[in-house]
């Protein structure tokens, strides 16, 4: 399904910090569907990504690399395990080459839906090998769980529908028995639906007559009220056996804006995110609050740099994959040019 365009976000370089610019965060996007042909030429040639490829392999025990190259046109690897990895390392990479090229010296990070695995990790809460652990033990533990429980159940994305029109499709679903929980609020009119796979195509068919657009459909789903002893496994047997630190940076919780500034905030958010949904409008007000005024999107991103809140509110700066294999034109070069 073709997603609708919206204007590429304005990239201006070198980014400074200074009092007259304001404050930068860098967020790290929820990972949405990307193509191997986009990020792979990074994922082989920049160091930064080299060297946190290498850790992750050695992590996990296989080549990240070759089973994301080898699995990218299955639909069902969209968002296995070492896709999953494979996303992590990109945004993490592109935040490490955004530092060392741009100068971004962000005041705080954020991440919404799975990007909050790359925030944790950018705020120092845990070391990369850890997350890249943590990530491939979680992706086990919620396959294992939607094998077993809601094994129906999807997560759909739903844009340019008015709040009444979708409790009233919603109250629809009520009627007929059917389940359905918000996991996400987006943006004006754009919302993360969890419910039935079986009644999926009749609810997206709904959406359109009420004149909202029907983006795209998440498998395992995310973020549902439902999911509470989902929560409670990855608890018990994942993230009990991982030591979480106070953050360097502060970390702006994707379930309520909060700014987590200890170990049990993060170590919270991390168990939050299976049953509560994400709320990106509360995110940026408290990045406004906080005095942000430029937000950098490390990773591959079609959807949080792009919705009217993160462009109404902030200077967005995509940190992506083409951007840092953009041949750089060194200072030297450039004198020489000008003589």
């Amino acid at each position: 399904m073709t997603e609708p365009q919206t204007p590429e976000p304005q990239t201006p370089e070198p980014l400074t910090t200074d009092a007259e610019t304001g404050r930068t965060a860098v967020v790290f996007p929820g990972m949405g569907p990307f193509r191997f042909t986009d990020v792979g030429e990074f994922l082989l040639t920049n160091p930064h990504a080299r060297r946190r490829l290498a850790i992750a392999d050695e992590v996990v025990g296989y080549s990240v690399f070759d089973r994301y190259r080898q699995s990218d046109a299955e639909e069902e690897a969209q968002y296995a395990e070492h896709t999953q990895i494979a996303f992590l390392t990109i945004c993490l990479s592109l935040a490490d080459w955004a530092e060392e090229t741009l100068g971004v010296r962000p005041e705080l990070c954020a991440g919404p839906s799975f990007g909050q695995r790359a925030a944790v990790t950018y705020a120092g809460s845990l070391p990369f090998e850890e997350t890249v652990r943590l990530t491939a033990e979680l992706a086990r533990c919620e396959e294992e769980y939607f094998r077993q429980e809601h094994r129906e159940a999807v997560t759909h994305c739903v844009i340019h529908t008015p709040e009444e029109r979708l409790r009233e499709a919603l109250a629809e679903l009520d009627d007929a028995g059917e389940w359905h929980d918000i996991s996400g609020y987006i943006d004006q009119g754009f919302y993360l639906v969890s419910l039935r796979e079986p009644v999926l195509d009749r609810f997206k068919k709904r959406i359109g007559e009420l004149g909202g657009y029907n983006m795209y459909t998440m498998w395992p789903p995310v973020h549902a009220p439902a999911f509470g002893a989902l929560r409670r496994k990855a608890e018990e047997e994942v993230l009990g056996g991982f030591e979480v630190a106070d953050p360097k940076l502060p970390v702006v919780a994707d379930q309520s804006g909060e700014l987590l500034t200890d170990a049990a905030g993060v170590r919270t958010m991390l168990l939050d995110t299976f049953n509560r949904p994400i709320r990106w409008p509360d995110m940026v007000a408290t990045m406004r609050e906080q005095g942000i005024t430029k937000v950098c999107i490390a990773g591959p991103d079609n959807l949080f740099g792009r919705v009217t809140s993160t462009g109404e509110n902030f200077e967005v700066v995509a940190i992506d994959a083409r951007k840092a294999m953009r041949p750089r034109v060194r200072q030297r070069s450039a004198r020489r040019a000008r003589r």
